[in-house]
């Protein structure tokens, strides 16, 4: 039985090329910014930059990933981007959160992935 640890470094590699199948060009992944704050991946979709939360489970028996993604994930999500884009030499960049949800393991045959686009809005407590 492989360690969720393990589970989600792979479902995140899954994400990943996931994204670079659908033409996003990948800047980074587990993107520490300051303090525990961490952003999984940190991708390009043409001129917009995305911060995409990666959830991994083994089954949707107790809900869908995306339901792990909640006010707290989001505000430490928002709070990272934008110590993120604050570094940046051109802060005036379109961005957005991106959540890649992955079903499986790396033992089963059959892998779900979704990518939902715009999941959630910047918290507006972190506005730019």
């Amino acid at each position: 039985m492989p360690r969720s640890d393990d589970t989600g470094k792979w479902g995140e590699r899954e994400a990943e090329k996931h994204l670079r199948h659908k033409g996003y060009r990948i800047l980074g992944r587990r993107v520490r910014v300051a303090g525990r704050d961490e952003i999984d991946l940190v991708a390009r979709d043409r001129d917009v930059l995305v911060f995409v939360e990666v959830k991994t489970r083994a089954s949707e028996r107790y809900g869908r990933p995306i339901s792990a993604v909640d006010r707290r994930k989001r505000q430490v999500t928002s709070r990272a981007a934008v110590r993120y884009i604050r570094k940046l030499k051109t802060p005036d960049v379109m961005f957005r959160f991106d959540v890649v949800e992955v079903v499986g393991t790396p033992e089963s045959p059959d892998t779900t992935i979704r990518h939902i686009e715009e999941a959630y809005p910047l918290d507006r407590r972190y506005m730019i």
